[in-house]
């Protein structure tokens, strides 16, 4: 799904007039969705974890102050985007995925209840379908966020990803998305699917459904999000920016909401 230049450039209108400016500045009503990349940070059991390796800090020769880090880690660290081709053959990298699917209007389905009982709850039709009764029907180019209540669990890694032995992924627990939701979802031609969560398909899942069916549309997925809670279930806007790896299959992520006025 494309959506034509005049449309993203509406949709970077709306997402401005949610925000003030009073000054030369730009200001508003933002809310950050990310988790910072720290040694803390949570990431896949068989990925490489994030370090940060200082190579200058303090005053130099010439007298000024001077700082400069390396750093490295997996692709799938943190808070990060999914490119299509992390699982469909031929689907977008992330460079390739288009600005129309990273800058949106959001809506947020809270799920925390029922993950609450249940850690491996996926996302189903009933939900979505609840959700739509109550606010509408989800739009095309919607950016659909899962509240599932799992960023509250970080960094606590065996909380968060039901497991915390090195190099293992089998015996993973956190909530996701069902197949079916996913289809319905790529029915409804959203834009994107975020969640605040490790995965889009949930711990116990070995075959990975979710990501197939939204990669296989070219679908993005956001993981790792924060602060759901400050976002309502519609209104608020959502700009999701990876890193511009070429040819990669994932980027860490710096994703933003912008929430009108009161």
């Amino acid at each position: 799904m494309a959506r034509s230049g005049s449309v993203l450039v509406a949709a970077l209108a709306a997402t401005l007039a949610a925000c003030r400016a009073p000054g030369p500045g730009f200001a508003g009503r933002l809310v950050d969705l990310t988790h910072p990349l720290d040694e803390s940070t949570v990431f896949w059991p068989t990925g490489r974890g994030f370090a940060l390796e200082k190579v200058a800090y303090g005053p130099t020769p010439a007298g000024f102050f001077y700082a400069a880090n390396n750093f490295s880690s997996a692709e799938h660290c943190g808070t990060h985007m999914d490119a299509p081709i992390h699982f469909a053959e031929g689907g977008d990298t992330v460079d390739r995925v288009p600005l129309e699917r990273l800058l949106g209007p959001a809506a947020v389905i809270d799920l925390r209840e029922a993950c609450a009982a249940d850690r491996d709850h996926r996302l189903g039709l009933a939900d979505l379908e609840a959700f739509e009764r109550r606010h509408g029907r989800i739009e095309e180019g919607t950016i659909l966020l899962v509240r599932t209540g799992w960023s509250e669990r970080w960094p606590d890694r065996k909380r968060y990803l039901g497991s915390d032995v090195p190099g293992d992924a089998s015996d993973l627990h956190f909530p996701g998305l069902s197949e079916a939701a996913a289809r319905r979802l790529v029915e409804r031609k959203v834009a994107a699917v975020g969640i605040d969560s490790a995965s889009l398909d949930h711990g116990p899942s070995k075959d990975f459904p979710v990501h197939r069916v939204l990669a296989a549309a070219n679908v993005p997925g956001l993981e790792n999000l924060m602060n759901l809670a400050a976002l309502p279930p519609r209104g608020a806007s959502l700009i999701a920016l990876p890193i511009k790896i070429a040819g990669g299959s994932d980027g860490p992520c710096r994703v933003v909401a912008v929430l009108p006025e009161r």
